[in-house]
């Protein structure tokens, strides 16, 4: 079979391409808004995109109507934002809070995390996230047609806070992080079933 993408419409094109992407990690942003509300939503198309220096980048899709979500509003006014990494604990108050929320609601209390304050950005950590990395914005890029806009954020991560018993020897330990990611639809995996190849290496 094959697709061109350019005969698709959103929804069709959208649902492909992420049931294509697979496994994808989840970015549990954290934001506060000018009005001081807290906002924390889950978002999978993000990925990192440098090492050093460490970049970051979040895809916000805007609501059906064409509106901008609040973590997108939020990070225009603070320019920051924290990415918080979800574990199998944490995945379904993450499932919860991508329920979409009236803009003066603290999705913190409805789903019952706490916000930490964050060592540099306005932004909180999720207290209940075994990583939470503190982001300032670089730049904002916008795709896509109207109503149906992609903003794709990249930020610097300038502050990176570990759980001391996921990290050893400089190294994360994945079977201690238990993340889970994002599959297609309403399907999530965990990343619990985890093997090892060598390298390739060409000398």
């Amino acid at each position: 079979m094959k697709i061109d993408p350019s005969t698709l419409d959103f929804s069709k094109s959208h649902e492909l391409l992420l049931g294509v992407t697979v496994p994808r990690p989840i970015a549990f942003v954290s934001t506060v808004g000018a009005d001081g509300v807290f906002n924390v939503a889950p978002f999978s198309l993000f990925t990192v995109l440098s090492a050093k220096p460490p970049m970051v980048c979040l895809g916000i899709g805007r609501k059906r109507d064409g509106q901008k979500k609040d973590t997108l509003k939020n990070i225009e006014f603070s320019r920051d934002f924290v990415v918080n990494i979800v574990n199998e604990a944490l995945a379904e108050a993450m499932n919860q809070s991508s329920a979409e929320y009236p803009s003066n609601v603290d999705e913190f209390k409805e789903v019952g995390l706490t916000p930490v304050k964050s060592d540099i950005v306005k932004a909180p950590m999720v207290g209940e996230s075994p990583i939470s990395m503190e982001c300032r914005v670089v730049q904002i890029i916008e795709f896509g047609d109207a109503p149906r806009y992609t903003s794709i954020v990249i930020g610097e991560v300038i502050q990176i806070h570990i759980n001391d018993d996921i990290l050893i020897d400089g190294k994360i330990q994945a079977s201690k992080l238990r993340a889970v990611g994002r599959l297609g639809g309403e399907l999530f995996c965990r990343t619990t079933d985890i093997f090892e190849m060598k390298r390739a290496y060409i000398p």
